[in-house]
């Protein structure tokens, strides 16, 4: 334990799976903790208070484990707790550790991805009520218009294996429609939840061919890259076996079963316990 200091990546479940997917692809040769909060999840209806709790706990006990750098791979603890960690939790608890999250790698780029300067985001309610992408796009570009759409339903289907499921289509045309009803001029739509890439071919489904997905794991992943790169005293603490390990706070069963369907691999999780 003294000389595994792996890249921590946390989630409220299994959403963050396909960043952590995306960040071994990209960085394969460093070591990785994935912790899922499996039997807290959702996070996209609690409060802030209770989201921003939940996420430093986590945070806590990947520390504990020996990261330095923690990704919050969760829409909803970034935009409920990320800056109050980063803010006023880090400078107490060890200012040489680092947490981030997926929001910023997205809305960072956002602009360059639309020609009539028309986002839609999908996301949680959580995610959506907090205003988090209209907000950091605006930093970026303060031009371009935003329209979300919350998707109450959408990690369910995830976490349930009904994804590919025929009775996935009714919801996914639904909130489609919705957000496409806000605003048709939206030629860009930014999948703001971990979990729904893996709802991308029902998506595209009910989408005008003009509409490009965006999904945040790639993006997630060369930021890293980059992040790395210029903080070099960040980058020295990390060790690199390409050793690769899981624990969820729920049963490891059904973890490493639905686990599999988000790495296309054999996952072997153990148990973890937060406060």
């Amino acid at each position: 334990m003294d000389h595994f200091h792996p890249i921590g990546i946390f989630d409220s479940g299994y959403g963050g799976l396909t960043v952590m997917k995306d960040i071994i692809e990209e960085l394969p040769s460093y070591d990785y903790l994935y912790l899922g909060d499996n039997a807290r999840a959702p996070y996209g209806p609690r409060s802030f208070e209770r989201v921003y709790r939940y996420t430093v706990e986590a945070v806590g006990r990947l520390f504990d484990r020996g990261c330095y750098l923690v990704i919050v791979a969760c829409n909803t603890a970034s935009s409920k707790a990320l800056r109050t960690i980063q803010q006023n939790d880090l400078p107490r608890i060890d200012p040489m550790r680092r947490v981030l999250g997926v929001l910023r790698p997205v809305t960072e780029q956002a602009g360059s991805f639309t020609k009539t300067g028309h986002i839609g985001i999908m996301g949680t309610v959580g995610t959506v009520e907090s205003q988090s992408y209209p907000i950091e796009i605006e930093k970026f570009f303060p031009d371009i218009t935003v329209t979300q759409e919350a998707c109450p339903l959408w990690v369910a289907l995830v976490e349930n294996g009904e994804e590919e499921s025929p009775g996935a289509d009714f919801f996914i045309k639904k909130h489609i429609d919705n957000l496409l009803s806000k605003d048709p001029e939206i030629d860009v739509l930014i999948l703001g939840c971990t979990h729904y890439p893996l709802l991308i071919k029902k998506i595209g489904l009910f989408l005008p061919p003009s509409v490009k997905i965006v999904s945040q794991g790639t993006l997630v992943a060369r930021s890293l890259a980059d992040y790395l790169e210029r903080h070099g005293e960040i980058e020295a603490r990390c060790s690199r076996s390409a050793i690769y390990r899981y624990y969820t706070t729920d049963s490891t069963e059904i973890f490493d079963s639905r686990a599999r369907i988000f790495m296309n691999a054999t996952v072997r999780s153990n148990r973890i316990t937060l406060p």
